[in-house]
């Protein structure tokens, strides 16, 4: 069955197609693709390595361009601006967390979460009171001039969500968010995750999550999964009841 279609969508992708030149010709990861995702909403994409669930993730946050097709954020197609609006909207709009962190490792811990702010035009001592706030939020303050090879895997992931909800954007993406962690670190973070869409940034509720996972603990914890398949989103979340 293809994935439901929930009112009031934050985030909208419609006939998503994504294609990649090859030595063998073109091919076809994402055809037509349908999503829908709604305020206050954790969603879950699972599917087969190679499916193309990572390059469903970079649609949908804008950093790379499908073949065809519209990703709307707020009712307005995002692809619609130039690239340097893309990215203006990008750094202020979409929070990224990513499998292997990438956290700059000359930074520390509290400036590694600055960034977005500081990349959209803020300074360190505007940034410091929120990002220190965030790192407190994730039990890190002692953590917070240290830099990432002083951190353990799931302090640097830690570190990575407090990064990707600086500017307190309305999407978040994860991308095998919990994949190089222990047992007991991964479901502290599923937690975390799950307070993240439950309480909103500020209690309001204005987040969405979209956490593409081999995890099925962390799959079970979003309000729907959704298989990608043949390049298309199919619901599977009774699977993971």
């Amino acid at each position: 069955m293809e994935a439901a279609r929930p009112a009031g969508a934050l985030l909208a992708a419609t006939d998503l197609v994504k294609d990649y030149a090859t030595a063998r010709g073109s091919l076809q990861v994402l055809s037509g693709l349908y999503l829908e995702v709604r305020a206050g909403e954790m969603v879950a994409i699972v599917g087969e390595s190679g499916s193309g669930k990572s390059t469903l993730l970079h649609l949908l946050g804008a950093l790379d361009r499908p073949t065809t097709g519209t990703v709307s954020y707020r009712g307005q197609n995002v692809f619609d601006q130039p690239d340097e609006a893309l990215a203006r909207w990008r750094n202020r709009a979409v929070g990224f967390v990513f499998q292997f962190h990438h956290l700059l490792p000359e930074f520390t811990a509290l400036e590694n979460v600055a960034m977005p702010a500081l990349i959209g035009g803020a300074s360190l001592r505007e940034a410091r009171p929120r990002a220190a706030d965030l790192l407190e939020r994730f039990g890190l303050t002692d953590r917070a001039e240290h830099r990432p090879a002083q951190l353990s895997g799931g302090e640097q992931q830690r570190v990575a969500v407090a990064r990707a909800l600086m500017n307190r954007p309305g999407l978040v993406l994860a991308d095998e968010p919990t994949g190089n962690l222990d047992t007991k670190t991964a479901e502290h973070l599923h937690d975390e995750l799950r307070r993240l869409v439950e309480a909103g940034e500020a209690g309001n509720r204005e987040h969405a999550l979209v956490i593409v996972t081999h995890n099925p603990a962390l799959a079970s914890r979003a309000d729907r999964v959704l298989r990608l398949d043949a390049g298309r989103l199919h619901d599977a979340t009774e699977e993971y009841r």
